[in-house]
């Protein structure tokens, strides 16, 4: 049939995933044995999959697409990461994608498992016309509040890049003091590319640092569950009590070390309304 077996043209056209070339595929088509047309079925799903991932990938651009035919080349998707877990910082992180960049995979980091989140991490670092991430650290969410925290990691990462961008995607939120154009897109992680990419960086350089802390603070099992507030970690909080990576300012932390519970969180509406500045956020240090 050609200089290649069966076995050969699995490994390279199935496994290594290489364009099969029109006259070999024709000369595929016309075998009839049950192993040639095992190797033409697999080829066909990964096409089919490839289209379906493009389709996918243009809708996921849909908003840097209309800002690149306007003109603006520098968008970036802001986002960040770790709001909820009773222990580390909050990270955060922009990229500015070329115009026309596709990254096969790339998704909300929640969605992605480790592997392909430190694999699209990399991808998206080589690609990006510039990226950056930032931290705000459990001192800083403790004085200002955890709100507030994620605003300030965000307006980091922004002034962290090193192109200026001309439009802003945000995962649901505005950064009023940053007098730059911007979109705040709810559930942006799953609707915009840059943003999506914002969120694995973030996701990923967080969990990095989570790893580091379980080395410095051993027993709370930080490598496995991030900080985050699940079982295994409220008995670990039990029976350690808190360390210094734990944010005092959350309700666990605080009945672990005896400390009262804080006033409410403003509602959602009277955070809109406030003066965005961690400066002029509602501070708590004196209740901590």
């Amino acid at each position: 049939m050609t200089r290649y077996s069966l076995e050969e043209l699995r490994q390279r056209y199935v496994i290594e995933g290489r364009p099969l070339e029109a006259s070999l595929e024709e000369i595929l088509r016309a075998d009839s044995r049950a192993g040639a047309r095992g190797i033409l079925a697999m080829i066909e799903k990964r096409r089919f999959e490839n289209r379906s991932e493009g389709q996918r990938l243009r809708k996921m651009l849909r908003f840097e697409t209309r800002l690149w035919q306007e003109g603006q080349e520098a968008i970036a998707g802001v986002d960040e990461a770790g709001m909820s877990p009773l222990a580390g910082p909050v990270a955060a992180a922009a990229v500015i994608l070329k115009p026309g960049t596709r990254i096969f995979g790339i998704d909300d980091s929640k969605k992605l498992d480790a592997n392909s989140r430190e694999s699209l991490a990399k991808e998206i670092k080589e690609k990006a016309a510039s990226w950056s991430v930032a931290f705000v650290e459990v001192e800083e969410i403790d004085t200002i509040n955890i709100y507030w925290a994620g605003i300030l990691a965000m307006r980091r990462a922004v002034e962290g890049l090193e192109v200026t961008p001309q439009h802003l995607l945000i995962d649901a939120k505005r950064l009023k003091d940053i007098a730059i154009p911007q979109q705040a897109i709810i559930k942006g992680d799953t609707k915009s590319a840059s943003i999506a990419a914002a969120s694995i960086l973030a996701k990923v350089s967080r969990d990095a640092l989570m790893r580091t802390l379980d080395m410095r603070h051993p027993g709370y099992g930080f490598a496995d569950h991030k900080g985050y507030p699940v079982r295994a970690h409220y008995a670990a909080l039990s029976r350690l009590g808190a360390c210094a990576a734990h944010r005092r300012s959350f309700g666990p932390v605080r009945e672990v070390l005896g400390l009262p519970p804080l006033p409410p969180w403003p509602l959602p509406t009277e955070r809109a309304d406030a003066p965005s500045g961690p400066e002029a956020s509602l501070l708590r240090a004196a209740s901590t």
